[in-house]
């Protein structure tokens, strides 16, 4: 017994020891540092959520601080960006990070952004290198333990050099700019498909498509499966005029919608200098304000929903495989080597081709001897984005901000804009490509799909001052029919453009509390338009009739605390597979949603497609519908037991937050991921996202609001943030999820 006991103290003292030592990892907010590179004291005082406040006598020590700032708090989330976009994650993950590695190799991303920091203004690369120089000054004042993924995987940082800062830019904008995944999706269907039928999966946003759009023919099929992924970006953004606010003067609301990670994308500061006031939204590893305020105007983004990523196939010349057909002829490939280093493995050489239009991203297809090359403005070189990001910090008035826009080429984002002087304001800046509209690859040694130019910025959308007084974007539509470009057919369903819109007329003049019940409402005008064209057929048994009978009182409110949520969420997704997954067969995962553009064309007069082609009967849609919510209930049953009335939404949507290292790990990943129960879904204004296609979790709440901010422009200190982690990126800090209640609560 003594030896257990002297054992077991051993132990508490060990782990006590490590703990004590992991700890020295953290920020001493009482801690004073001397280092080189600051021409002055600067001061950092952080509120009681970690929030940090810089006070310094220039902008370079502002800078500096700030990057002194972000790495004492997210230095492992900046370091797996950088090596994410620099293809560089196999080095410290071994060969299972290779996959993205080769991907972000092929693109060159990490080229592409030193290509750029040679490029930079005076002015933007004087920043990026004061602030390169803050995060390399805390790497070496940081006298404890490096922070736990470190120390986990046994390296330390390099130091941060400018390009490094520029890869989030690029990897944003292939996450935000395109829909090349749909494009390959509709190629691998045209082999079982027809050309009808496929276009008929992605129906036409009212009021349809731009003027003289028309569907190209389908190449040949693709063999290569389809993948699920998450749910591309989001975001919803208003701004009122002071004509209809309590104060007379705007509000500005904004909550951009990505992927779920602990920690999440943002990282609240305020930074004060001779000439520099921001408040607003960071992102480790990035010296800009990317939403936020100065002391003149407030700005917010959203997603515009852009095509600005095209898949070309090109075609090899079968006289020289090191050759590809051109108009007119045929090219030499521009090929490079590239050298991965996999941890504990031998390296990995790829050779990266490529074309005209971009770098080969696939192999061939279907014997056809044709390859795709991926063309996107960021994947050129003379992007001026960075430039552009410092002078909206910069502007003072509508024409400055405008200047500064201008410099702005992916992705293509909605910027909503006001000043304190009353102006309201809307662009979507960008370079988009001028070419015909695609559903498809777009065949490369013609020349007939190739890119003519970009839109004009004169002609890019905008609004300034409109009569109305209200400028919404929620990744709804936001040219009219007849516009003479071709921006994207990815526009979402304008039901949280509605929603807002509905709710912003009802409340009357609009406050910040006004604003902040708007941004957490999560009634689904989806839900209020599919269930009236669902609830048509009358079933047979108990409990299904219980189950209708729920949803018939139902309102449409996706509250965490009722199970009408639960039962119309998994009724809808298995009324998706019902009505498609027979003809999709094993690419049902690359488009298996909730669709409810498709669905409700079928319940309008499509039922075409309700029948099941792998039946010698002819189903209608209420079979499927019946069909479809007995398999609901069945899964409800399972995972939530058989008391229907008892089930909550909550137990199911649950807003995950993964770590991205330690959540694989049996004891320390329920340490160090986050969960919460949620109201919302994927349509409702507080955006709950969720995947279907999941077989372990399909409801859970993986994608949505991260941040939220609403701007008081009668008073800018008075605005409004918060984020749905915390601050710190560390999980044995206090500040690694301690606003995650608050988030989901509004």
């Amino acid at each position: 017994m003594r030896l257990l006991i002297g054992i077991a103290v051993l132990a508490a003292l060990g782990l006590s020891g490590a703990y004590y030592w992991l700890a020295t990892s953290l920020p001493d907010a009482n801690r004073s540092f001397t280092v080189a590179g600051i021409s002055a004291e600067v001061e950092i005082i952080r509120d009681e959520r970690g929030i940090p406040r810089i006070r310094a006598r220039s902008d370079h020590d502002a800078y500096f601080a700030l990057g002194f700032v972000h790495a004492q708090d997210r230095m492992w989330q900046m370091e797996a960006m950088r090596r994410l976009g620099a293809g560089r994650l196999a080095e410290i993950l071994g060969p299972r990070g290779l996959a993205s590695d080769r991907f972000m190799r092929t693109l060159g991303v990490y080229r592409l952004a030193q290509e750029q920091v040679r490029d930079l203004d005076r002015e933007t690369a004087a920043v990026l290198e004061s602030y390169a120089a803050g995060v390399n000054a805390w790497m070496a004042a940081h006298g404890g333990a490096l922070p736990p993924e470190f120390i986990a995987l046994r390296f330390r940082p390099e130091p941060w050099k400018p390009a490094d800062s520029l890869i989030w830019g690029k990897i944003m904008a292939l996450r935000l700019s395109g829909n090349w995944q749909d494009e390959l999706l509709r190629a691998r269907l045209a082999g079982r498909l027809t050309a009808e039928r496929i276009a008929e999966l992605w129906p036409a946003h009212p009021p349809g498509g731009p003027a003289g759009a028309a569907a190209a023919s389908p190449p040949p099929a693709v063999s290569a499966p389809a993948l699920p992924g998450p749910p591309r970006g989001a975001s919803n953004g208003w701004v009122v005029a002071g004509a209809l606010t309590a104060t007379g003067k705007p509000l500005l609301a904004n909550d951009p919608h990505l992927g779920f990670g602990a920690p999440v994308l943002w990282y609240l500061v305020r930074m004060e200098a001779p000439g520099l006031h921001l408040a607003g939204a960071t992102v480790p590893g990035v010296p800009f304000t990317i939403i936020g305020h100065n002391r003149k105007i407030a700005w917010g983004i959203s997603s515009t929903q852009t095509d600005m990523q095209d898949l070309f196939a090109e075609q090899i010349d079968p006289a020289d495989a090191g050759r590809y057909l051109v108009p007119g002829g045929s090219r030499p490939f521009v090929a490079r080597r590239e050298v991965i280093t996999v941890k504990d493995s031998d390296d990995v050489v790829l050779t990266v081709r490529v074309t005209r239009h971009g770098p080969v991203i696939t192999d061939k297809f279907a014997g056809s001897g044709k390859i795709f090359a991926l063309a996107a403005p960021f994947l050129e070189r003379g992007d001026t984005t960075p430039g552009a990001l410092l002078r909206i910090n910069r502007a003072g008035d509508w024409e400055s901000f405008l200047a500064a826009v201008r410099g702005f080429h992916a992705p293509q984002l909605n910027m909503i804009y006001a000043d304190k002087k009353g102006n309201i304001g809307f662009i979507a800046p960008g370079k988009v490509p001028i070419r015909p509209r695609s559903l498809y690859p777009r065949p490369g040694w013609t020349g007939e799909s190739d890119w003519t130019g970009f839109i004009p910025f004169s002609e890019l959308p905008r609004a300034f001052n409109p009569d109305e007084g209200i400028i919404i974007t929620a990744n709804n539509r936001i040219v009219p029919a007849g516009y003479p470009y071709y921006i994207t057919d990815d526009w979402a369903p304008s039901y949280r453009a509605r929603r807002i819109g509905d709710l912003l007329d009802e409340n009357r003049p609009q406050s910040l509390e006004s604003t902040a019940r708007i941004q957490g409402d999560h009634v689904s005008l989806m839900a209020r338009h599919l269930l009236p064209l669902m609830l048509v057929f009358r079933p047979d048994k108990d409990r299904e009739r219980r189950a209708l009978a729920l949803l018939e009182g139902w309102d449409g409110t996706m509250s965490r605390a009722r199970p009408e949520p639960a039962i119309f969420s998994a009724w809808l997704a298995e009324f998706n597979r019902a009505v498609y997954g027979d003809e999709l067969g094993d690419l049902l995962g690359g488009y298996w949603k909730q669709r409810p553009r498709f669905i409700a064309s079928v319940l309008g007069g499509r039922g075409h497609w309700c029948d099941d082609v792998g039946t010698p009967e002819t189903e209608d849609c209420q079979n499927r519908l019946a069909l479809a919510l007995e398999r609901a209930l069945d899964g409800l049953a399972a995972r939530l037991g058989p008391d229907m009335e008892g089930w909550r939404w909550g137990e199911l949507h649950r807003a995950y937050f993964r770590h991205r290292l330690f959540s694989a790990l049996p004891v320390v990943g329920p340490w160090a991921d986050l969960t919460i129960p949620t109201d919302g879904g994927g349509y409702t204004v507080n955006r709950g996202a969720f995947r279907v296609s999941d077989p372990e979790r399909p409801f859970q709440h993986i994608h949505g609001p991260g941040m939220r901010a609403i701007f008081d422009l009668s008073d800018l200190d008075k605005s409004l943030f918060m984020i749905a982690t915390g601050q710190s990126g560390n999980p044995l800090s206090p500040h690694y999820g301690d606003m995650l209640e608050d988030w989901r609560d509004g």
